[in-house]
């Protein structure tokens, strides 16, 4: 047995279902419910506790799916999300589910001073004394309560429970087994029978749902169950199930025994019908108690919780908050805290105003855990296998609705209690250790969309009339010079698709393999601060032509196949071009389109003007050099740039080639100007080299051509001889792309 085992106080199924029952069965079933009943009819009833039960039925049925997928420490509903959502988010659910938690206690007992009208009415006939504040019976009682869970602990609160808890059954039967004179004159229930100018529905709805909140109270004794995996599904089930079926009666019975007058008239009407009426205000005691107990129990745990895991910024703060007493682990520095809050708002009185919002916060809990469970469901991750499962849809209808009836209640308080929750978890991620947030909830969801949308893409008929980058690259120098990554990031940032693999020269290995991942990760901490959308690896192999072999091979993440292939020499210490060279008949190979970039020290200059030329061999390139301008200009980095096209012709091929180059940009519907188009007759005397070293010195980036046929008889020279030119980069089409 672990130490953290016998720190547990080892309760089983029960106390997670009289915990939750007691919560179900509060307040408002004794004081609001009759009301219900007679603004929309017994129909109208029994449409809100289904409609009701649509939030509730799915949140526990979350809760017992993800208490048999791990192990439920102490904290309950907290530590559930946060093991679920990530530490960041749960401490900011965490935080307004403990902070509705503990100002609960206080509502609870206020409600509790409700049940002392009968003797409040006695004393007044009786002894003549008017105006009692009914603090005089919640603040004692807060404080005494409070006394009992510090000096006790969680035992001694359950036993207490399950006193009060027998009472509110025995004030249910009586109840139901009373009868009224007009009971006893009805001859046949009307199912919409109401007052006159009732309140709408979702008025009635909001006032009477917290009725039917407190199934998940159970889950924070998580931390004192013996087998929270058993006990937390068949408690909260049980509870919420068994509350439902008692509501119906409650409805039904109320129906069938007084008038809609009467009902929304007279708060304590049950007490006009049961057998023995002061039943109903000790149940009402019993009730508002047992709820308050339930609340004052759970509410220092997930505190305790939260402190664990450190989620608050003073370390001190997280060690006494987190300290529970010896043996039991019985949260004695948080319950501390929970009771002087209580105490607080016990003594202020009025807390009307908050408790809507706190009823948000819930509401907020509840949609997280069917969120949970539907997001689960949608990732499909191997680790996930809870022994009870849920059915994914309706987790998603429980997430839905908790969002639609927050703004139905209130969409004021809804949007302020969504707030809070933002700053909360901003706050909480500015100061924590962990950075782990909002991420790791869609991390398989993205997955499984993404593999769903490859798939797709994969099998789509291929629309060949529609041309866009698919690129791959690879390169042993990012760290050395990453003009390569961000011509990739341009590419990709919005047209097209991006796959940059660094290359490692030698053999798989585990230390070989202990590098790439050492590089990966560095190469995602610089991407990542670029913002790019590149998709990025590393690549080991023995050599650049196996690793250019292997890289065409691979699947490319957009599900499109690779079209092009990008490569990246220095122009100014070209020893790694002889290697690309030495592959260009292999490319060629896979009908793929070659990019080559000569990197200068000038790099990229002012991101100001791209220069494409084109030659009159340059035929199947042209197309594809304007597309990568126009694809390039479309990144914010060139949000201020030109193209200019240069077109060196022979005197009497200008007029033809003018033509030519006007069509195709109005065809193309690209963003060049007419303007921009230079048309330079070619000198028999003057190299086409010298021209482009002239009119693009102060270029940018320089988009040039070139033919296979050439790099076969020429070689390295093909692109040799642009000294005066930054960036270049050197284009090669497998075919000719229609501008469209």
């Amino acid at each position: 047995m672990t130490m953290n085992q016998k720190k547990k106080a080892g309760f089983g199924t029960a106390p997670v279902f009289f915990t939750s029952i007691s919560t179900i069965l509060g307040a408002v079933m004794f004081l609001r419910f009759g009301y219900a009943v007679g603004n929309v009819g017994f129909i109208g009833t029994l449409g809100i506790i289904l409609f009701g039960h649509l939030v509730t039925i799915p949140t526990a049925m979350a809760i017992a799916e993800i208490a048999t997928n791990q192990k439920v420490e102490g904290g309950g509903k907290y530590y559930i999300i946060s093991r679920s959502f990530g530490i960041n988010v749960g401490a900011a659910i965490g935080l307004a589910l403990y902070l509705s938690q503990a100002i609960s206690v206080s509502f609870y007992l206020i409600a509790f001073a409700e049940a002392f009208d009968p003797v409040f009415n006695w004393i007044e006939e009786a002894w003549g004394i008017t105006n009692i504040d009914k603090r005089v019976i919640s603040l004692p009682a807060t404080i005494g309560l409070s006394i009992l869970l510090i000096k006790k602990g969680a035992d001694l609160g359950m036993k207490a429970l399950y006193a009060v808890v027998a009472v509110l059954f025995l004030s249910l039967v009586l109840f139901l087994a009373g009868t009224s004179a007009y009971q006893e004159t009805l001859e046949a229930l009307d199912w919409t029978n109401r007052v006159d100018n009732p309140d709408n529905f979702f008025l009635v709805f909001a006032i009477v749902f917290p009725a039917f909140t407190g199934m998940t109270a159970g889950v924070g004794l998580s931390g004192d169950l013996r087998d929270p995996k058993k006990s937390i599904p068949l408690g909260t089930l049980a509870a919420t199930i068994g509350g439902m079926i008692i509501y119906g009666l409650l409805a039904w019975k109320l129906a069938v025994a007084a008038s809609p007058e009467d009902l929304d008239a007279n708060q304590l009407i049950m007490a006009d019908i049961a057998i023995w009426g002061p039943i109903i205000p000790i149940g009402l005691a019993c009730a508002t108690v047992s709820s308050a107990l339930g609340s004052i129990m759970v509410a220092p745990r997930t505190l305790q919780a939260m402190a664990a895991d450190k989620v608050f910024p003073l370390p001190f703060l997280n060690r006494w908050l987190a300290k529970g007493k010896p043996g039991s682990n019985d949260p004695f520095n948080a319950t501390m805290v929970t009771s002087l809050l209580a105490i607080f708002f016990v003594v202020i009185g009025d807390v009307d105003a908050v408790a809507e919002i706190i009823s948000m916060f819930f509401m907020i809990t509840y949609g997280s855990l069917c969120l949970i469970s539907f997001l689960q469901h949608f990732a499909a991750d191997p680790s996930y296998r809870p022994s009870f499962r849920s059915r994914w849809y309706i987790s998603l209808l429980g997430a839905i609705l908790c969002v639609f009836l927050m703004f139905q209640m209130n969409a004021p308080y809804a949007v302020v209690s969504i707030l809070f929750m933002t700053l909360i978890y901003f706050f909480v991620t500015f100061t924590s250790k962990s950075k782990e947030g909002l991420a790791r909830i869609f991390q398989g969801v993205i997955f499984q969309l993404s593999r769903r949308l490859q798939v797709f893409l994969q099998k789509a008929e291929k629309d060949e009339d529609t041309w866009r980058p698919s690129v791959i690259c690879i390169s042993p120098d990012f760290f050395k010079r990453p003009t390569a990554f961000q011509l990739m990031s341009w590419l990709s940032h919005r047209y097209g698709f991006g796959t940059y693999l660094h290359y490692i020269n030698g053999y798989l290995s585990r230390e070989s393999n202990r590098q790439a991942r050492e590089e990966l990760k560095r190469l995602l901490q610089v991407s990542g601060a670029s913002k790019s959308n590149v998709y990025i690896d590393t690549l080991v192999s023995p050599s650049f032509t196996s690793a250019v072999a292997q890289a065409m091979q691979l699947p490319s993440v957009s599900g499109k196949d690779i079209n092009m292939i990008l490569f990246e020499f220095s122009r100014h210490e070209p020893e790694n071009l002889r290697d690309i060279l030495d592959n260009f008949t292999l490319v060629r190979s896979a009908d793929l389109d070659i990019c080559i970039l000569g990197s200068s020290d000038k790099e990229y200059g002012f991101f100001q003007s791209i220069h494409i030329w084109l030659t009159r061999n340059d035929l199947r390139n042209s197309s594809l050099m304007i597309l990568l301008g126009y694809i390039i200009m479309g990144h914010r980095d060139w949000k201020r740039a030109e193209i200019k096209i240069y077109a060196v012709v022979h005197a009497e091929e200008m007029t033809e080639q003018e033509e030519s180059l006007l069509r195709l940009i109005k065809t193309g519907r690209l963003p060049i100007s007419p303007k921009n188009i230079v048309i330079i007759k070619h000198k028999d005397d003057v190299s086409v080299r010298d021209i482009i070293n002239d009119r693009s010195r102060d270029a940018d980036l320089a988009v040039i051509g070139f033919r296979g046929e050439a790099v076969k008889q020429m070689g390295a020279e093909v692109f040799e001889g642009y000294e005066l030119v930054g960036n270049v980069l050197f284009v090669n089409a497998a075919r000719v792309k229609d501008i469209v």
